[in-house]
C-alpha cells in the first residue's frame, strides 16, 4: 500500500451529561478531516483517547470511522495492547470493518526486549494480512525501538511496511532514511518538527492539527514536496505556536477546546484527563484566530 501526505487524526467525542462516547458528533470530526484534504484518517490514536475506551467503545469507533469515511481515503486503526493476544484480536476486527491499515505501537508495563517485540508484531501479522505501520512512541507506550530494528522488522516481518516516529529526535529520521536508503517509507508523529521531518524524507505527517486548522498542514506539505522552501518555513511558522501548544497542553484536551471554540461542542477528556483551564483556552482562542487569519 503506497500512502504518503497528511495522516489526518480523530478523536472521539463523549456527552458530557453521560460521559458516553458521541457518535453523532464523531461524525463531524471524520467530516472535518475530509474537508481538509487529509489523504488518510487514522482513528483510535492518543488524540482519540483509545487507551481510555472500553473494548466495546473501541470496536463501535474503529466501525463507524470505516462506514462514514466510506473508501474517500484510507483508514488506519491505531492498535496499542498490552497482550499480543488482544492487538491481535483488534487487528482481526479491523480486516473484518474494512480498515486499510493497522498501526501498532508496542504498549508496555514490563520492558521488552527486541525478541518479544519481533514476537509481537510478527503474530500480529501472521493473523491478518493488512499492512502494519510500526508506531514508536517510547513517552507514551514505554517501549523505545532503534531504527535499525524498526527496519528489520520491515525486512522480515511480511506485512509491516511504513514506520511512525515519535520520538522527537530527527536524528532517527536522517537514520531511516539513511540505512533503507529512501526505500522504507517513514511518517513524521511529533507535530512542532513537522517541517524538519518532511525535509528529512519523511513520506508525510500524522497530526490531528487538521481537525482545527483545516488545509493548513496540507498546504505545508505541498509546499516541501514543490521545494518551496521559502512557503514551506513560512507556513510552518505559522503553525508552530499551535503545534507546539496542543502537545503541551494535550491532544485530546485541546482539540476537543478547539472545536468548542469554533462552535461544535465535543465533550471534555476522559479522566483523569482533564479538560483545558480558562486561561489555555483562552490562548487556544487566540492562536486559532491568527491561524484563521492566514487560511
Amino acid at each position: 500500500m503506497n500512502l504518503s501526505g497528511i495522516i489526518g487524526y480523530s478523536i472521539t467525542p463523549f456527552n458530557d451529561e453521560d460521559g458516553q462516547v458521541d457518535y453523532e458528533n464523531l461524525a463531524p470530526v471524520i467530516d472535518t478531516l475530509l474537508d481538509a484534504q487529509v489523504d488518510a484518517i487514522a482513528a483510535l490514536g492518543s488524540a482519540g483517547e483509545a487507551a481510555y475506551l472500553t473494548t466495546t467503545e473501541w470496536q463501535q469507533v474503529a466501525e463507524y470511522t470505516v462506514k462514514r469515511v466510506d473508501g474517500r481515503v484510507p483508514v488506519v486503526i491505531g492498535i496499542a495492547e498490552l497482550t499480543t493476544a488482544e492487538a491481535i484480536n483488534r487487528a482481526k476486527f479491523a480486516y473484518q470493518i474494512g480498515a486499510d491499515m493497522i498501526m501498532v505501537s508496542p504498549f508496555s508495563y514490563y520492558k521488552l526486549n527486541e525478541e518479544e517485540l519481533f514476537l509481537h508484531y510478527q503474530s500480529i501479522s501472521n493473523a491478518t494480512p493488512l499492512p502494519i505501520m510500526i508506531y514508536n512512541n517510547p513517552a507514551t507506550c514505554g517501549v523505545d525501538m532503534s531504527p535499525q530494528f524498526m527496519l528489520r522488522m520491515v525486512s522480515d516481518i511480511k506485512n509491516a511496511c511504513m514506520i511512525k516516529e515519535s520520538t522527537g529526535d530527527i536524528q532517527r529520521m536522517h537514520k531511516i532514511y539513511k540505512l533503507s536508503k529512501g526505500k522504507v517509507p517513514f511518517f513524521n508523529g511529533c507535530n512542532h518538527m513537522a517541517l524538519e521531518a518532511l525535509n528529512a524524507g519523511a513520506s508525510g505527517w500524522c497530526t490531528v492539527a487538521p481537525c482545527l486548522i483545516g488545509k493548513q498542514t496540507k498546504y505545508l506539505f505541498d509546499a516541501v514536496q514543490q521545494q518551496n522552501n521559502h512557503k514551506a518555513s513560512e507556513l510552518f511558522y505559522q503553525q508552530y505556536e499551535f503545534l507546539e501548544f496542543i502537545v503541551q497542553s494535550g491532544l485530546a484536551a485541546a482539540v476537543k477546546s478547539g472545536f468548542s471554540i469554533q462552535g461544535t461542542p465535543m465533550g471534555g477528556p476522559r479522566k483523569p484527563l482533564l479538560p483545558l483551564t480558562a486561561t489555555a483556552q483562552q490562548q487556544l482562542k487566540t492562536l486559532l484566530l491568527e491561524l484563521g487569519s492566514h487560511a
